[in-house]
C-alpha cells in the first residue's frame, strides 16, 4: 500500500509502540525521526532524508514486515487501525517534536525483561540512553559512523 508519511508513521507507532502510552509513543516516533535527519552513517545512506526508505528497511522494524523468521506476522503496520493520538504524535514528530531522554537515540527494542543490554545493536554502534516503559532506547557510539 502506498500510504503518505503521516499515515505511514501513525501506523509504525500504533504497531511498534501502541501499548507503551504517550511518552513510549512519542520516544519510538523520535528514533524513527532521528533515523529520518541522520547527518552521517547507514540511516543517511540508505535512507537518504525518506520516512519510507527508513521504515522499509530490511531488518529495522518488525511491524514493516508480513513475515517473521519463515512465519506470518500478524503485527504489521497493514493491519494496523490508528487513532487520533496516532496521527496526533505522527504530526508532532513530522513537525521536529524530539522526545527528551531518547533525543539522540537511534534504535530501540523490548528486551521482554527488567534488564536493558549496554550495546546494541550486536555491531556495537548504540549505548544505552534510556529506559521509557518497556522499551530499551540506544544513542549512537562513534563505531556508528563506520556503519
Amino acid at each position: 500500500m502506498n500510504y503518505d508519511d503521516r499515515e505511514l508513521l501513525a501506523r509504525l507507532i500504533q504497531c511498534e509502540a501502541g501499548g507503551e502510552g504517550e511518552d513510549g509513543m512519542r520516544a519510538v516516533a523520535t528514533v524513527v525521526m532521528n533515523r529520518v535527519r541522520a547527518p552521517s552513517g547507514e540511516y543517511l545512506r540508505t535512507g537518504n532524508g525518506e520516512l519510507r526508505n527508513i521504515v522499509f528497511q530490511p531488518g529495522q522494524f518488525d511491524c514493516a514486515t508480513t513475515s517473521l523468521r519463515g512465519a506470518h506476522n500478524p503485527q504489521n503496520i497493514y493491519n494496523m487501525s490508528p487513532d487520533q493520538i496516532h496521527y496526533d504524535i505522527a504530526d508532532w514528530a513530522l513537525a521536529g517534536g524530539i522526545m527528551p531522554g531518547v533525543d539522540e537515540s537511534l534504535w530501540f527494542y523490548n528486551p521482554y525483561s527488567s534488564d536493558c543490554r549496554e550495546i546494541f545493536p550486536v555491531n556495537g554502534s548504540g549505548v544505552i540512553h534510556n529506559r521509557i516503559n518497556q522499551h530499551c532506547f540506544y544513542r549512537p557510539t562513534e563505531k556508528y559512523q563506520e556503519t
